[in-house]
């Protein structure tokens, strides 16, 4: 008896499928590893959709139609995977006593107080984007896009010689939602506190609040396509009931290059988040925070704020400078920054010590000296 024999689907792309259908449900850096394994799935993990996917997953901020455009137009979503979860790593701190520390000019020429438009066309603060992304426990809390630099207005004077600093609620609050207000309660898996006393006794808010919030803030140039991530992922430190018992301020941050920028020679980004409880148990509602501030600026090693001109050119030159997908690498390299910067204040402390004591003795040996004189 006859039988017929149905067409059999090509291996090869069954393999293919199968292949993606796997490689489809991977993170990041086990997909990137898995491209390393064979042939087929080196081929298969090309495909942009599955970086796509990453990313999403990753950076939820990135699902706004608006980054998803802009992502494309600077190479793709691998690419920027690629750019973006590997951190920023500095530890050539520079080594230099206060005394040999090149000073700032004490006059300025008018081209370089409002700047020339010609040597700084190429960062334009519209250039910029930011994309920000915070997480408490593996779950996104706020996700926020600001494009440009607030305030900027181009080639302005007062803004390139002023303090750099992106409020990022302020600007961003804007396009959102619920007027970009951010909750954190116990339903996000915060421990439940009866009072502020309590809190300051035990501190169990505190841990848990500094344990589990994670920051990623991705920084654009839209001209030279090129993207790096600012933040530490994990924070850098913090402080507890300040300024008021009730706040709480987490730091994140990087170590990134001046060279030839500032006499320092590199500088931190500080990227400051800041809760404050609104309520608590004891109030008969759960525990509940709000996040009241997510801002960036760049300091130099004495911890005086760069302005905004040389802060464009530091950014710049961050989004191509060497990167770790090794974490503890990158708190490596800002726990020296943060140990060079706190011998430097030692070091200058000392050498005013030295020079008060050598005024006051200068004082006292005139005073004799004018009164031996005179009698």
């Amino acid at each position: 008896m006859a039988m017929s024999v149905g067409p059999v689907e090509n291996e090869t792309s069954l393999s293919s499928d199968l292949f993606y259908d796997i490689l489809r449900r991977l993170d990041g850096p086990t997909l990137a590893s898995a491209a390393c394994a064979c042939a087929a799935f080196c081929s298969i993990s090309k495909e942009e959709k599955l970086w796509d996917n990453v990313c999403s997953s990753m950076w939820p901020s990135t699902n706004r139609e608006d980054v998803r455009s802009l992502i494309s137009s600077i190479g793709g979503f691998r690419k920027f995977y690629a750019d973006c979860f590997p951190l920023i790593v500095n530890k050539e701190v520079t080594e230099y006593q206060w005394n040999d520390y090149l000073e700032y000019p004490e006059e300025w020429t008018e081209a370089e107080y409002y700047g020339d438009v010609d040597e700084f066309e190429s960062v334009a603060p519209s250039d910029f984007v930011s994309i920000v992304d915070i997480r408490y426990k593996d779950k996104t809390i706020c996700s926020k896009v600001l494009w440009g630099i607030p305030n900027a207005n181009e080639f302005n004077g007062w803004f390139y010689n002023c303090p750099f600093r992106i409020d990022l609620l302020t600007y961003a609050a804007r396009d959102d939602d619920n007027e970009g207000k951010v909750f954190l309660s116990v339903s996000d898996g915060l421990p439940p506190i009866l009072s502020m006393e309590k809190e300051r006794k035990d501190g169990k808010l505190w841990m848990e609040l500094r344990d589990g919030l994670r920051l990623s803030w991705i920084v654009v140039n839209k001209k030279i396509k090129q993207a790096a991530n600012l933040a530490s992922w994990s924070p850098l430190g913090g402080q507890r009931h300040w300024p008021t018992d009730k706040d709480f301020v987490i730091r994140f941050g990087s170590v990134l290059s001046a060279k030839d920028i500032l006499p320092c020679q590199v500088v931190e980004c500080i990227l400051i988040m800041k809760f404050r409880v609104v309520h608590t148990e004891g109030e008969g509602v759960q525990t509940t925070l709000k996040l009241t501030e997510l801002s960036m600026q760049l300091e130099d090693m004495e911890g005086a704020h760069v302005n905004g001109r040389n802060s464009l050119l530091i950014l710049k030159e961050a989004l191509s400078c060497r990167r770790s997908k090794n974490h503890s690498e990158v708190l490596e390299s800002c726990h020296l920054y943060s140990k060079a910067q706190s011998e430097l204040r030692e070091e200058k402390m000392k050498i005013e010590s030295r020079l008060d004591r050598l005024r006051i003795v200068t004082g006292i040996a005139a005073f004799l000296t004018f009164w031996y004189y005179i009698l």
